[in-house]
């Protein structure tokens, strides 16, 4: 981690390839070395929750600008100490140490699995005052009651949906969360809440705009090149982005103007959206559902999301897949969720699995999830 905070590393034009577990990268580097000898890179591979994965070609003077953008919304500097406990493969861990560089602050990073218990003894002992988590470890320590040390003033949150009732527990808790949206495309960051239960703020190098559905297209000085896959014949590919155009994302968003200030609000992702007797029905807006239900129903351990499956008549229907949990406890979680939805939202059945499919990162890989419900 230690190179990655010099100046030879920033300022190297050499490619890094952020590879995650078992990532298949033989030829990588040298492909996109062949195809940019002269810029920096770093490449971090798409999580592929609906589709194959692939790799996202960031130059190191993007994820700078994206670094010196957050630290400005933030007022980040050398006084401050991060806590990284996010994997330095995905681009919201790599991008704490742009951060620290361009700023100067220190890192301390969380060894081994994740545990909310030694997160909180390490942010404690390191007086960290900076973190970046995924909502599922928002979840671990407000059900475990950690509280925050007092040295913490930004917890930041993204890479999912944090629902307004786990934001409230954390900052009963005394964590600073603010939510952020952004993808990997972007270098971290687009938008990110300035102040608790506040609008989510434009960060100032991007220009947005959207279609008549609401599709969010962004531009601008942190936006990545463009995108390598692996071909069928084992070839390694490339799929440039414009600059001019931008890159067409698949989320829905509002933009609007809170108090003189550009900002965003997020409505959901074409991706995850599935049709009920022909209704758009929200995977990732239920799952925000069934994390709050779980945290006041007290049904804390386990795993469950709600996922579809195939259904002659409806052309759908919701499963709830549960791992770990009581059958006893998955049916009063459906019970009360069945309770919030609307009538071709209702979940028709629990049922077990071994394990809930997720990266590293939290995402519910919906494709596998699917499969071992209708194997």
């Amino acid at each position: 981690m230690i190179g990655f905070l010099t100046p030879t590393f920033w300022n190297s034009t050499a490619s890094h390839v952020a590879s995650p577990p078992c990532g298949d990268t033989v030829g990588l580097q040298g492909f996109v070395e062949s195809l940019f000898p002269t810029n920096g890179t770093c490449l971090f591979q798409t999580s592929g929750t609906e589709s194959a994965p692939k790799w996202v070609v960031l130059t190191k003077e993007s994820l700078r600008q994206s670094a010196l953008a957050v630290n400005a919304h933030y007022g980040i500097s050398m006084k401050d100490r991060w806590l990284l406990a996010l994997p330095l493969w995905h681009v919201g861990g790599f991008g704490i140490l742009a951060r620290s560089f361009v700023s100067g602050s220190q890192v301390t990073a969380l060894e081994g699995r994740w545990s909310p218990e030694a997160f909180v003894k390490l942010a404690i002992e390191s007086r960290s005052t900076l973190t970046s988590l995924v909502p599922t470890q928002i979840f671990d320590i407000v059900t475990a009651g950690l509280k925050a040390p007092d040295s913490m003033r930004i917890a930041l949150v993204g890479g999912a949906a944090l629902s307004d009732e786990i934001e409230q527990a954390a900052l009963k808790l005394g964590w600073p969360v603010r939510k952020t949206y952004g993808m990997t495309e972007a270098a971290s960051q687009i938008a990110s809440q300035r102040f608790a239960g506040g609008a989510f703020e434009v960060l100032s190098l991007w220009d947005l705009h959207t279609d008549t559905n609401d599709i969010l297209t962004i531009r601008g000085p942190a936006l990545a090149k463009g995108y390598i896959f692996q071909s069928k014949d084992g070839n390694w590919r490339w799929s440039e982005i414009s600059k001019t155009q931008g890159l067409c994302t698949r989320d829905r968003v509002f933009l609007s103007e809170v108090c003189g200030k550009r900002a965003l609000s997020f409505i959901g992702r074409e991706a995850g959206n599935i049709k009920i007797l022909g209704e758009l029905v929200s995977l990732n807006l239920i799952q925000t559902r069934i994390d709050s239900l779980r945290l006041s129903l007290g049904i804390t351990e386990g795993d469950a999301a709600v996922c579809d499956v195939p259904d002659r008549r409806a052309g759908a229907r919701l499963v709830l897949a549960f791992s770990k949990i009581i059958p006893k406890d998955a049916e009063k979680l459906m019970n009360a969720l069945n309770k919030e939805q609307r009538a071709f939202e209702q979940v028709q059945e629990a049922r077990q699995v071994p394990t809930i499919p997720r990266g590293e990162m939290g995402k519910i890989f919906f494709e596998l999830l699917r499969a071992s419900l209708t194997s």
